[in-house]
């Protein structure tokens, strides 16, 4: 047992996740002894190669929350699928609360044009060419929850030619 879970530690490992903090935001809770402080960090996770998460850690000091949104973006991991040109296969909408999120390939070369967390989430899923834009809220927990979304729903072409149990060439046609 111990053995199993201790070479899933080194994938893990090896896979080289990268973490970026979007935003931390101190909040406060009434108890009866007065206020009391603490740290919400939104933090995404990805290894540039096709998986991205993005996960909200609290805790009483910064350093632990991270780590706590950390862990809570790794549970949370999605897998892109990227073209070779490393942009998404076809538009896609996501949503979030009340964020919409609008994502396009684009042309090699063009990189990512979008805002905020939403480009930390393409960022980090290893698009390199793409164009989104964000719709209606401007919340980053919102928008990168909705950017996750949309990158969720991207099929390639050879998983639609499965479900319709067809030809990929007869896809184009």
């Amino acid at each position: 047992m111990a053995n199993r879970r201790k070479s899933n530690r080194s994938r893990e490992k090896d896979t080289n996740w990268q973490e970026r903090v979007v935003q931390i935001r101190r909040v406060s809770k009434v108890v009866k002894g007065g206020k009391k402080l603490s740290f919400r960090a939104i933090v995404v996770v990805g290894n540039e190669r096709g998986q991205v998460g993005v996960g909200v850690g609290k805790a009483s000091d910064v350093i632990g929350a991270v780590r706590k949104g950390v862990a809570d973006g790794k549970k949370q991991l999605v897998d892109v699928p990227l073209t070779k040109a490393n942009s998404i296969p076809h538009p896609s909408t996501g949503f979030g609360g009340a964020a919409k999120v609008m994502l396009r390939p684009a042309a090699p070369g063009t990189g990512v044009i979008a805002g905020g967390a939403v480009r930390t989430v393409l960022e980090l899923a290893g698009v390199r060419n793409a164009l989104a834009k964000q719709l209606g809220s401007d919340n980053p927990l919102n928008n990168a929850r909705a950017a996750i979304d949309a990158l969720d729903s991207l099929r390639t072409f050879a998983e639609v030619a499965e479900e319709r149990g067809i030809a990929i060439e007869k896809l184009y046609g």
